[in-house]
């Protein structure tokens, strides 16, 4: 079966799906996005994505692309035509096509909008991230609107691939005293000795994550105790514990940083149960 995507209006088969070379998202990285895990073929953590949305067109001036009730019709059928059951859905909202310049252009150039959708082997996933990840440290070297989820991650590409050549899944970068902001695709955590669960405060220098948010919920109805507070990574080297969340990780524990075990270098409880009870409270999309 052939994948099929989503294009300014369209439902276009993959192969041939593309957009104009003035797409001011080719052109600036002047757009936003969001992946939504696919569960059961429906979405999750529908509400808090498109929530989150809406913040980052804002925050850049982009005009919504279409209606909420119509942007769910679209991110529904584009699951339902390529047949996910488990997987993702990622949408791509760009202020548009025009004449290259740095200035906006005018109010009438409509957003423009891609949808994809595509299957993960749910089991294997899940078996390689109960496993465990390595993480490395980075200088914080991004611009600092992170809080928006922006397509410009330049930054992100290249720390991810300095990750993958040291044989790592990830890297957090650190900021210049020596605190933790978060992963080059995740939000970073730890646990500590008391069993505390750590993570650096949302208002600045991170993305507020949606699997970070329902985490919140979580340890509030599981009487589990979280802290919003920088941390160093040394602190983040004696932890007990620690973890990366995001909805492609859902809850992944981090086993190694810098090539030095965590705790006793496998993952902990308090990891591995928050993965495996995330579904029991995030948020499942109506079909």
């Amino acid at each position: 079966m052939s994948r099929i995507a989503y294009v300014n209006g369209r439902y276009v088969r993959h192969a041939e799906a593309a957009v104009h070379i003035e797409d001011r998202g080719y052109q600036f990285a002047d757009g936003v996005y969001e992946v939504c895990e696919v569960v059961g073929g429906v979405m999750i953590d529908e509400t808090r994505h498109l929530t989150r949305l809406r913040r980052s067109l804002s925050e850049l001036q982009i005009r919504d692309p279409m209606p909420e009730t119509a942007l769910k019709v679209v991110l529904r059928e584009t699951i339902r035509r390529n047949r996910v059951r488990d997987g993702i859905v990622y949408l791509q909202v760009t202020r548009g096509v025009a004449r290259r310049d740095h200035y906006f252009p005018s109010a009438s150039i409509p957003p423009a909008i891609v949808v994809t959708a595509r299957s993960t082997d749910r089991a294997k996933v899940g078996a390689a991230a109960e496993a465990g990840v390595s993480v490395i440290t980075v200088p914080e070297n991004r611009w600092p609107r992170v809080d928006i989820k922006s397509v410009a991650l330049l930054p992100n590409v290249l720390v991810k691939q300095q990750a993958k050549e040291a044989g790592a899944k990830e890297a957090w970068y650190v900021d210049a005293d020596g605190f933790v902001t978060e992963g080059g695709s995740t939000n970073a955590w730890i646990v500590t000795e008391k069993g505390t669960i750590v993570t650096r405060p949302a208002e600045s220098g991170i993305l507020r994550g949606v699997t970070r948010t329902t985490l919140f919920d979580m340890a509030r109805d599981l009487q589990m105790r979280i802290e919003e507070r920088p941390f160093s990574v040394e602190e983040a080297k004696r932890a007990k514990e620690a973890f990366i969340t995001a909805a492609t990780a859902i809850v992944t524990p981090v086993t190694a940083i810098d090539g030095k075990p965590v705790g006793d270098g496998k993952p902990g409880p308090a990891a591995l149960g928050l993965r495996r009870r995330f579904h029991e409270f995030a948020e499942r999309a109506k079909p």
